[in-house]
C-alpha cells in the first residue's frame, strides 16, 4: 500500500519526536492513502515556507515484511460516528485518550467537517446532531502512526514530489 505525507520537505526518516498535540488522533505521524489529500495538506506550507512536498511510503512493502505483528494495537474508524467524534474531541482538546494505540485509521476532521465539530465543541449542537450533519461528508482517510518501531520496521520511504502551485 502506498501512503503519502504532505509537508514542506521530504521526510525520509519519520520521527515521532516532531509530533504535534491537539490533532485529530493526537501525537503521531500522519499519512493518507489519498494523494490529492496529501497535496492539499502540503499546500498550506507554500505561503510560509515557499514550497510544498509530498513524501511517498510503502506500508508493509519492505522485503522482510509479510504482515503486521498480531500484538499491535490498531484502532480503526470506518465512518464518522459517535465513537470517532468523541475520540477526535478528546484529542483536539489535548486530553488523554483511553488506551494506547500503535496505529489509528479513520476520517479527517478537515475544513468541511471542522465547522460541525466547532459547533459541537461549543455546545451549540449535541453529538447526534453533529453525526447527522457529518454523515453527508465522505471521509478522507488518514493513518496516524503512534509507534516509532512500527514506523521504522513497516514504513519504507520511496520518494518525494514537489507540489506545483
Amino acid at each position: 500500500m502506498i501512503l503519502y505525507h504532505g509537508s514542506y520537505l521530504a521526510i525520509e526518516k519519520p520521527s515521532l519526536s516532531f509530533s504535534r498535540k491537539r490533532t485529530d488522533f493526537g501525537e503521531g505521524f500522519y499519512l493518507t492513502p489519498i494523494k490529492e489529500q496529501a497535496i492539499n495538506w502540503s499546500r498550506r506550507f507554500i505561503k510560509e515556507r515557499g514550497r510544498a512536498i509530498i513524501s511517498l511510503y510503502g506500508f508493509l512493502q519492505k522485503p522482510t515484511v509479510e504482515k503486521l505483528p498480531e500484538n499491535l494495537k490498531i484502532l480503526e474508524f470506518d465512518t464518522h460516528n459517535i465513537e470517532w467524534l468523541n475520540f477526535i474531541t478528546v484529542c483536539r482538546l489535548g486530553q488523554e485518550t483511553i488506551g494506547e494505540w500503535d496505529l489509528i485509521i479513520g476520517g479527517v476532521a478537515n475544513d468541511k467537517v471542522f465547522d460541525t465539530l466547532q459547533l459541537y465543541f461549543d455546545g451549540l449542537i449535541d453529538a447526534q446532531a453533529a453525526i447527522g450533519r457529518l454523515r453527508y461528508n465522505k471521509p478522507n482517510f488518514q493513518y496516524c502512526f503512534k509507534n516509532q518501531k512500527l514506523i521504522d520496521n513497516y514504513l519504507q520511504y520511496l520518494s518525494c514530489e514537489a507540489v506545483k502551485i
